[in-house]
């Protein structure tokens, strides 16, 4: 994995490099995922804009956790642009009305999928938010440099929308669940970090340790289902206004541009 060490976040990498199922490769520098990036350093932030070339952050957290995290580092720069597509229903500000909303958010994701809630609350992006998911995928399609995709952890909104690209993108199955499954390698240093903070805190300690881990099984499981359920990912993208343009736009983006075929014996 290229993992992409800063000061201030904790789940950055690049998702250049892949192997695609036609023996390309993906292009390094053009798609990042991350965890928050409320702590960003001045050289973080230099090395992101500078180094690297982001110029579109796709923020898929929620307008609460915006208004409670406030200003980050990287909204003032010049040249970087913020969109935001909050993939989680939004709900009333009262703790009451939250609550209520979490509870039953909780048993949908039970009944969506039994044998692994998680699978079932990813699912939800999709059926609750589908026009949020799919403004998020054109934002990175669209995006003049790279783009830096986040929520709070970098691991469930950010791991459903990457993998959405990277599908399209034809990244090999196998390696799309390895990158979404490389979140566990920092999953104490997320938690951590969120446990710092006024606005994930409280969840984070009211969760058992179990319930922030990656289990790779989940989005094998979530991947299957998109299959089952929807034709696949380039279906569901299509019927929800994702359009061929759309797509080869983004598999442009992605893809390594020269057609260079990835190493003899790579997976693919």
């Amino acid at each position: 994995m290229a993992w992409i060490e800063l000061e201030g976040a904790v789940n950055v990498r690049d998702l250049g490099g892949l192997p695609t199922s036609d023996g390309l490769r993906t292009v390094g520098g053009r798609l990042l995922r991350a965890d928050n990036l409320q702590e960003l350093s001045p050289s973080d932030v230099a090395k992101l804009v500078r180094d690297i070339g982001v110029t579109t952050v796709v923020d898929l957290r929620s307008s609460n956790e915006l208004k409670s995290e406030g200003s980050a580092p990287l909204d003032t720069v010049a040249g970087v642009s913020h969109a935001h597509h909050p993939v989680l229903p939004e709900v009333g500000s009262t703790t009451d009305m939250i609550a209520e909303a979490l509870l039953t958010k909780a048993g949908q994701d039970k009944s969506r999928y039994p044998d692994d809630p998680v699978c079932g609350h990813y699912l939800g992006y999709l059926e609750d938010r589908p026009e949020q998911v799919v403004a998020a995928l054109r934002s990175i399609a669209h995006s003049p440099g790279a783009a830096l995709v986040h929520c709070a952890a970098g691991k469930d909104r950010t791991g459903v929308v990457v993998v959405l690209a990277l599908t399209a993108a034809g990244v090999c199955a196998q390696d799309v669940v390895a990158d979404y499954a490389a979140s566990g390698d920092r999953a104490e240093a997320i938690v951590a970090r969120l446990r710092r903070s006024r606005t994930y805190a409280r969840d984070i300690d009211s969760k058992p340790a179990a319930s922030h881990r990656v289990r790779a099984e989940t989005m094998a499981a979530f991947l299957e289902q998109m299959g089952a359920r929807y034709g696949g990912v380039a279906r569901w993208l299509t019927d929800h206004g994702f359009g061929p343009e759309d797509l080869q736009l983004l598999r442009a983006k992605m893809r390594d541009p020269a057609g260079l075929k990835a190493p003899e014996g790579s997976a693919v």
